[in-house]
């Protein structure tokens, strides 16, 4: 399976490149990196600046259609990936758990979608999807339809729910950071975490 990391988000709501805000003195590119990198023989970091990003160990390229928000993100990871699978992650989640990472993997096969519940609905950047999806996601692109779950009715999906508890004491798993104040939020808990833990 290949891993992508979506990182084409304009980050308007907080006016920088958010893959390259700082948490605990680490940019997040680099926290996930660092967090997918040992579950994953192959990485993508699928960008609209890719120069930014040509120091990391990774493979970066831009989006294959530009324009396309992150189902064009989803899309060109895809196409790009080596492998039948690619867990698509956005940029902005630091508090990833390659635990429950590994267990996604580990329950994919046979689906062409994995993807995590909360209360919040779906995380469709935080999920798995299969080669199967790429002709579902060019005809939604071809209609201007940019809505991510609009195709996962006529994919074989696996929804997780109750699985993620275990993995989720917090209920941080999913966060992402969007604005200033949830900057403020992350950082916050990142020194909580590793006043008590390590990543």
């Amino acid at each position: 399976m290949t891993a992508a990391i979506l990182a084409g988000g304009k980050g308007t709501r907080i006016g920088t490149n958010k893959a390259f805000l700082e948490i605990g003195g680490k940019p997040l590119i680099e926290i996930l990196l660092e967090k997918v990198e040992g579950l994953f023989e192959e990485v993508h970091i699928i960008a609209n600046s890719p120069h930014l990003y040509e120091y990391l160990n990774a493979k970066v390229s831009a989006d294959m259609i530009p324009g396309r928000g992150s189902l064009g993100g989803i899309y060109t990871a895809l196409r790009l990936a080596s492998f039948p699978q690619a867990f698509c992650l956005a940029c902005d989640m630091p508090f990833i758990e390659p635990g429950f990472i590994r267990y996604m993997m580990e329950v994919a096969a046979g689906y062409d979608i994995v993807i995590p519940k909360t209360a919040d609905g779906l995380e469709p950047l935080h999920a798995i999807y299969s080669k199967a999806c790429i002709p579902h996601i060019e005809r939604l692109m071809q209609a201007d339809d940019l809505k991510i779950i609009h195709f996962f009715s006529e994919m074989r999906a696996r929804v997780l729910e109750e699985e993620i508890h275990p993995f989720d004491p917090h209920g941080m798993l999913f966060f992402n950071i969007n604005t200033p104040e949830d900057l403020k939020k992350a950082r916050r808990h990142w020194q909580m975490l590793e006043g008590k833990a390590t990543f």
